[in-house]
């Protein structure tokens, strides 16, 4: 099932995505549910997923007749991230994928896990512009990536128990500034500006989406395709992120992990096709949808 978080009329809410994305039964507000009223709760308390799933049940069946049915294109209808304000920073993965290390200049794929984050403040929605921060970088990229929302406290797991963790997958763009990421040496500022962690825009629990090996990634600016790749390719598998982030640090109900992104980025091109004003760029994953931004100055 799918799950989307969103403003209407100003107010922020959650709710259960229709099989045809055009409807949202709005557990905010609905009165056949007793659950959390955010969906960060909602992950953070995994008892009330298959409360959740019976009243999909009911509702597509029409067991169930309510109002509280948000219309995506309704004009007072906007689209949020599905954790809006996440409490920690986004764990993300870099060199996942042997081609793209190389097309970034690399020979082989790395020995161990490569990971930095980004702030809470960069996440934004699907839809919504992403900034291009020219006072301070002229390389803006994209990076269409698959990420993870974990469902419980994890310490110490073992890659084998990792998926019973796992709360559910939804589309990561880990927008960079090429520039200021090589001249600080570290990933932090490239990866850190406001707005440059598009979520979404759909959240898909994890046995609705396993397994993800043939699943696909493509990218697509501006009508163009950048990127296409299955999860298979991936250097360190989600098991593998897991069991190597939670050997010495508490990951939380909520948290979330960006997986890498696989060859097809900007800069990869001679010459690099890095972002301007008035790109669009579209990132789709079998399964679960399809996050479109806008790129604006």
């Amino acid at each position: 099932m799918k799950f989307a978080s969103f403003s209407y009329d100003g107010v922020q809410g959650y709710g259960i995505v229709h099989p045809e994305e055009q409807k949202i039964l709005n557990l905010t507000k609905t009165k056949d549910w007793n659950g959390p009223k955010t969906f960060l709760e909602f992950v953070q308390r995994e008892k009330h997923l298959e409360e959740a799933k019976q009243l999909e049940r009911n509702w597509l069946s029409e067991q169930i007749i309510t109002d509280e049915i948000i219309f995506v294109n309704d004009p007072l209808f906007q689209w949020e991230a599905p954790i809006p304000k996440p409490l920690k920073n986004i764990f993300a993965v870099g060199k996942n994928y042997v081609e793209h290390a190389m097309e970034m200049g690399g020979t082989e794929a790395p020995s161990y896990l490569v990971i930095f984050s980004k702030v809470p403040t960069t996440v934004t929605a699907h839809q919504s512009e992403v900034l291009l921060h020219k006072h301070v970088t002229k390389e803006v990229d994209y990076e269409g990536e698959l990420g993870v929302i974990i469902g419980k406290k994890a310490f110490h797991i073992s890659k084998e128990d990792a998926w019973e963790y796992v709360f559910g997958f939804t589309i990561i763009n880990d927008v960079t500034a090429r520039d200021l990421q090589r001249q600080h040496q570290q990933f932090l500022l490239g990866k850190g500006l406001d707005s440059f962690c598009p979520i979404g825009p759909y959240v898909v629990d994890r046995d609705s989406f396993l397994p993800i090996e043939k699943k696909q990634l493509i990218t697509v600016v501006n009508g163009e395709e950048r990127q296409r790749a299955t999860f298979n390719l991936m250097v360190f598998s989600i098991p593998d992120i897991i069991e190597t982030l939670s050997k010495g640090m508490t990951l939380e109900a909520g948290d979330i992990i960006a997986t890498g992104t696989p060859k097809g980025v900007g800069k990869g091109f001679n010459p690099p096709k890095l972002l301007q004003k008035g790109d669009v760029v579209e990132i789709e994953i079998d399964g679960i949808g399809k996050l479109k931004n806008y790129f604006n100055d």
